[in-house]
């Protein structure tokens, strides 16, 4: 047995009005068609759900319980649609987000607290991967949306769109010999230790291939999975770093380390996003996308 749902709409509206000819009209449909789905009701159900009297129709003690069973059943379908309907326009949902370091610690904390704002029933799944996992990930559609600084591995299932800027610098303890300086090219610093981000974090690649382009060795001494423990090693004049300006400015602002610039090319970066081409977005996606790439 199945029981339809404007059947049970059309039998609700018949005992909040008191006759099948109100609700047929209510309803804009014809008062037979309302009387045929009644009577099919009553047989599916095998009892008397309407009993008439000289001012309409009234419910039975089963029509009663019936009607009160149907209010809730269609209150939830109602609440099915609108849901469904919330996630066809993208007003709710759920977006999976891989970003590198440099992203995360930088720009998306105040880029997602401005999306979320405006959309509180979009929920936001976020993980740090180095990029060529960045670009893995999403190629596989276990992630809707990437961040990443280098283009490593295969891209052709991938849509890459433009995203921000940053520039790295070098940062030293207050008391480093490189402290007083306000511009330095990276080869200058290779006579130091270092202290980096893990193995195939892309500053990493970065200065081990900018090394190898010198002919330098790259002393790491310490390798840390986080900017802030890079700031603190460094502020222990443990080595020194490199890192985006944007991070290392609040410790520079309070002189617990010295930033300089870099003179090479490289230092300026810019940071891409990336989507599947080979799987449709949702539209909670697309309304995440369309924030990061305005909010350049």
């Amino acid at each position: 047995m199945r029981l339809d749902p404007t059947s049970l709409r059309l039998f609700v509206r018949v005992l909040e009005t008191g006759t099948i000819a109100a609700a047929a009209d209510q309803e804009h449909i014809a008062a037979s068609a309302v009387s045929k789905r009644i009577s099919e009701l009553e047989a599916n159900l095998n009892a008397q759900l309407l009993t008439r009297t000289n001012r309409g129709v009234e419910g039975t003690q089963a029509g009663k319980a019936l009607a009160q069973l149907s209010r809730s059943v269609l209150h939830q379908l109602d609440e099915v649609h609108a849901r469904m309907h919330e996630y066809s326009q993208g007003v709710r949902g759920e977006v999976r987000i891989v970003a590198n370091i440099s992203a995360i610690t930088q720009f998306l904390p105040s880029q997602l607290k401005a999306f979320l704002d405006q959309h509180p029933l979009i929920q936001i799944q976020l993980e740090e991967k180095i990029s060529s996992e960045i670009i893995e990930t999403v190629s596989q559609n276990q992630a809707d949306i990437g961040i990443f600084t280098e283009v490593l591995g295969n891209t052709e299932n991938l849509q890459i769109h433009p995203y921000l800027s940053d520039r790295l610098v070098v940062i030293t303890a207050n008391q480093h010999p490189l402290a007083d300086f306000e511009q330095l090219s990276f080869v200058d610093t290779l006579q130091y230790d270092y202290v980096g981000l893990h193995t195939g974090s892309a500053i990493n690649n970065k200065l081990l291939h900018a090394a190898s382009a010198a002919e330098k060795p790259f002393r790491m001494r310490i390798q840390v999975t986080s900017y802030e423990a890079l700031l603190r090693m460094v502020e222990q004049d443990l080595g020194i770093g490199i890192m985006p300006q944007d991070i290392a400015r609040p410790y520079v602002n309070t002189q617990r380390i010295k930033a300089i610039a870099l003179d090479d090319l490289w230092a300026s970066r810019n940071l891409k996003l990336c989507t599947s081409n080979q799987h449709p977005m949702s539209q909670a996606t697309r309304r995440l996308l369309e924030h990061l790439t305005l909010s350049e």
